[in-house]
């Protein structure tokens, strides 16, 4: 990795950190966005023992918001290079919440953070030899299906579900993503961590907060287990040229059915470019 640029979103904590780092021993050079300066800064100062040489940026912004997702790709999209796309950032909700946009925030955050900011740096990455677009979805995808007709969960909230629904949009835009990426050099792929120990779900309060502590505490695996997936598809050369995939444990896994309907994958994609004022 050395020589290359790496920007991860979800990079304060967990395994966006440990990925953040580890990429960063390899030799590249970290770009991530953080809401949290204090925890920005923490980041920071591991990247630079991590490797001395490279000048690590932050840049902080709120990425639930459709204004903020676009300001900092906008900033973003002047580096020189972009080697690695890392969409990591995300969050679970025990209540509904709606942003500014009107939109419910696991969704915003989720899903059209992923969608706004990949697609504002798709020209630089086009532009970069080999880069690669990384998402995180989840195994939460599995019990999930989409309804276009309340993608903002107005009718029918639960945490549980709403998250999944967003996992299942991570696979279905990667998936048309790589369809639109066919032969520019740019692979897109995806992958669940595993249940990972953690800050996720930490503040989502009420039972669900207390239902992930238990899960965490008897079936989580470590950070840095949870973080080699998403290293793998950043550094392997072993998936240079593979994309459109779903991947668990460093290896392709076949998602649900659902995540594999390239007909809600399209319609979820002209979806997404009409909330962010794309179309």
């Amino acid at each position: 990795m050395r020589g290359k640029t790496v920007v991860i979103t979800g990079a304060t904590s967990g395994i966006g950190e440990v990925a953040a780092i580890r990429l960063a021993e390899q030799g590249a050079r970290i770009v991530f966005v953080a809401r949290d300066g204090k925890r920005a800064d923490a980041t920071l100062a591991k990247l630079r023992k991590a490797n001395s040489a490279a000048d690590h940026v932050v840049h902080l912004a709120d990425l639930s918001l459709l204004a903020e997702q676009k300001r900092v790709a906008g900033a973003i999209a002047t580096e020189s290079r972009i080697d690695v796309l890392i969409n990591n950032a995300g969050a679970l909700f025990n209540r509904r919440i709606e942003t500014a946009d009107g939109l419910e925030m696991t969704f915003a955050l989720n899903h059209m953070s992923y969608f706004t900011i990949t697609s504002l740096l798709l020209g630089k990455l086009k532009a970069t030899p080999g880069a690669r677009i990384v998402s995180t979805s989840s195994r939460a995808h599995r019990r999930a299906k989409l309804n276009f007709d309340d993608l903002q969960a107005r009718r029918n909230f639960s945490g549980f579900q709403v998250y999944g629904r967003s996992k299942l949009c991570n696979i279905l835009f990667t998936r048309a993503l790589a369809k639109r990426l066919a032969g520019s050099g740019v692979t897109a792929n995806c992958l669940h961590p595993g249940f990972v120990a953690t800050r996720f779900g930490d503040q989502s309060g009420g039972f669900l907060q207390r239902a992930v502590a238990v899960g965490k505490s008897l079936f989580a695996i470590s950070e840095e287990d949870g973080a080699k997936t998403i290293i793998h598809l950043a550094s392997s050369p072993d998936v240079a040229s593979v994309s459109g995939e779903y991947f668990n444990e460093c290896k392709v896994e076949t998602p649900s059915a659902h995540a594999r309907n390239d007909a809600d994958a399209e319609k979820l994609w002209q979806a997404s470019e009409k909330i962010a004022n794309f179309s």
